[in-house]
């Protein structure tokens, strides 16, 4: 008919659709750009509301990266106080931990899995057997070490042990820590063995000596020169108080303090680590219950010192609890008899457990 406009037709209108939108948020059609004829992949598109936002495909797990790098120098990760806190207190790089929050903002839950997996990851290295072998080389002071504990090795040794009560020592120490002094100086054990063996070697002055045992002649000396056998990082050493006999306990201690120091920051002087005429080890409370001390070669005895420990002692009518220490010395076989070691350490055990003696007889 002329005039008469052209009704669409249902393939016309099916066409049109095509290429008109397939979503209508808020009432609206939105057009989505598409080839005729190619299927709609996502059956919820036509009833969504919003536009689709295309995500970054993940290809780790939360907080399990592979490869956690550091964020470049002075970038501050995202994160809130409370996971700082966390991560300040487990001593934790936030840097060092991928965040799965928005903007990369790290959670409790990716300190959690990044905690989970270094734990994994240890026990993964524990698990692997160990392989290969370094040589190191003995050199400088672990050396000499060696070379004098090989000479030391030709020494027939006697170890003599005896237990000491260290309780009126200890009462006598802390008296005297307590009372107030210009230089602060705290008492040890060592500076009333010291002290001790000075008085014992008045009575048996052929323990102050030295063997030379390619000549066969005993060098006894009037001075007593204590080593004092320190622990430092580079190996033992043993520096010198030098004429202990002249020394009263304070200056003793001051001295055992000095050297001490000396020896363990590298400033003692080779002057200071020769001429001992008798050594005492302690190896203070890592002491253990006794040892065998080695001979500092060429001298003829060393007093091993042990920790002192609370031990129930019986007094004739009950046990009683009691500041305990073992001294465990070694002498020179060739030189001092059995007989001789027990009298000397038993002299040095009456008065350290008897204290006052140390100071009344010069």
């Amino acid at each position: 008919m002329s005039g008469e406009k052209n009704l669409p037709t249902s393939d016309d209108a099916h066409a049109r659709r095509e290429e008109n939108p397939v979503r209508e948020p808020a009432g609206r059609a939105v057009p989505v750009k598409r080839s005729v004829g190619e299927p709609i992949k996502d059956v919820d598109a036509a009833t969504d509301t919003q536009p689709a936002v295309e995500q970054p495909a993940r290809t780790e797990p939360i907080g399990h990266s592979t490869r956690d790098a550091l964020r470049p120098e002075g970038e501050k990760p995202l994160a809130s106080p409370s996971v700082r806190q966390r991560a300040r207190d487990g001593g934790l790089d936030l840097r060092l931990v991928t965040g799965s929050g928005p903007a990369g903002r790290i959670t409790h839950e990716d300190i959690e899995a990044y905690s989970a997996r270094g734990a994994e990851m240890a026990r993964a290295a524990r698990s692997r057997p160990r392989s290969g072998v370094e040589d190191i080389k003995v050199i400088g002071l672990r050396r000499r070490i060696a070379e004098k504990m090989t000479i030391a090795n030709r020494i027939p040794h006697i170890t003599y042990v005896e237990e000491v009560d260290a309780t009126s020592l200890e009462k006598l120490r802390g008296t005297l820590n307590d009372t107030p002094r210009h230089n602060q100086l705290r008492l040890t054990p060592l500076s009333f063995l010291i002290l001790a063996t000075v008085r014992a070697i008045a009575d048996q002055p052929n323990l102050n000596a030295l063997f030379d045992d390619q000549t066969g002649v005993v060098h006894q000396h009037a001075g007593v020169h204590v080593g004092i056998a320190v622990q430092t990082p580079s190996g033992l050493m043993v520096p010198v108080v030098r004429h202990a006999e002249t020394l009263d306990l304070w200056n003793c201690a001051a001295e055992v303090s000095r050297l001490s120091e000396a020896a363990r920051n590298g400033t003692v002087s080779r002057d200071e680590l020769n001429g001992s005429t008798i050594s005492i080890t302690s190896l203070g409370a890592m002491g253990g219950m006794m040892s065998t001390p080695i001979i500092n070669h060429p001298e003829v005895a060393i007093i091993g010192v042990n920790k002192i420990v609370v031990r129930p002692v019986w007094d004739g009518s009950a046990f009683i609890p009691r500041k305990m220490m073992n001294l465990s010395s070694s002498f020179d076989h060739r030189i001092i008899d059995g007989f001789e070691a027990a009298r000397f350490v038993q002299r040095i055990k009456g008065l350290l457990e008897a204290p006052a003696l140390i100071f009344m007889e010069g």
